[in-house]
């Protein structure tokens, strides 16, 4: 007689793969009761086309970030909808995801194999989420600061709860100096930060394919102008020049006082203090 266990994998591997019972049977014996490998098992032997559920899009879900000690980790968590971003056990999976994500320092492959309070494995406790709340569940990125060097910032939009929302941002200065000044900064940058959405800190650092492509763009826009070639190369340069300074940090409007640029206000505090933008990440739900 089957185990209560074995058959709750049996139903699990028949509503993510919508395969009889029989086959789920024969995959889930095969496969020694790994559900990852029972669907693997169906997929090669043509009897499933993919996870049902895990063919859908899933561009909501929770940014989760976990803080102790000037150490820092943030992770992105996704489902299909809103309403499921909001169930408590989303919620609380999530929380405890991140926490694990900060341990691990945001090793993501070790994340999916690590075991959680309830014995299971991410892994698994994410095909068991999938089942209950009925939709794609995915962890798409995460990333750790550490705190050796530099000083480490974080800001959440609109906050379901504390640290846990739909955009995030995690932020690190190189300071000579820790005061109240430089905390007030920090948490404003990374207010800046997510609601600018910077590509890159400098200039220096935008991908050359991006602003090849961005070159492209502009230059198809002004093909049929009517304007001289060399009165396009100026406007096209300009527009250009344009792009980098709204899409590096330092150079974009500074939110909070748009009569200064980002770097104007690092070097009126770098005049007690030197100050240094080392890095960034900002993680927005389905981006």
């Amino acid at each position: 007689m089957s185990s209560p266990s074995y058959l709750d994998k049996i139903k699990k591997l028949r509503e993510l793969t919508g395969v009889g019972f029989g086959d789920c049977n024969i995959a889930i014996k095969k496969c020694d009761g790994d559900i990852e490998e029972s669907i693997k098992y169906l997929r090669i032997r043509g009897l499933a086309k993919a996870d049902k559920k895990m063919e859908r899009v899933a561009n909501d879900g929770l940014i989760c970030i976990h803080d102790e000690n000037n150490k820092l980790s943030i992770i992105e968590i996704n489902c299909e909808t809103d309403f499921a971003a909001k169930n408590l056990e989303f919620l609380n999976f999530s929380e405890n995801l991140s926490k694990l994500c900060f341990e691990l320092e945001g090793d993501l492959n070790n994340l999916k194999k690590k075991k959680m309070k309830d014995g299971n494995s991410v892994d698994e406790n994410v095909i068991n989420l999938i089942s209950k709340i009925g939709e794609k569940i995915t962890i798409r990125r995460c990333n750790f600061f550490d705190n050796n060097k530099y000083i480490n910032f974080s800001y959440v939009h609109s906050a379901l709860k504390k640290n846990i929302g739909k955009l995030g941002v995690v932020v690190c200065v190189k300071s000579t100096k820790f005061n109240q000044q430089i905390k007030d900064f920090g948490h404003k940058l990374a207010m800046h930060i997510a609601a600018s959405n910077p590509l890159t800190i400098e200039v220096s650092q935008l991908n050359k394919n991006i602003l090849e492509k961005e070159n492209e763009i502009i230059n198809e826009e002004l093909k049929n102008s009517g304007k001289s070639d060399d009165i396009i190369e100026k406007i096209s340069r300009g527009k250009l020049e344009k792009f980098k300074q709204e899409n590096t940090l330092i150079n974009q409007i500074w939110i909070h006082d748009p009569k200064k640029k980002v770097k104007d206000v690092i070097a009126e505090l770098s005049k007690e203090n030197s100050i240094t933008i080392k890095d960034f990440v900002r993680y927005k739900v389905g981006e």
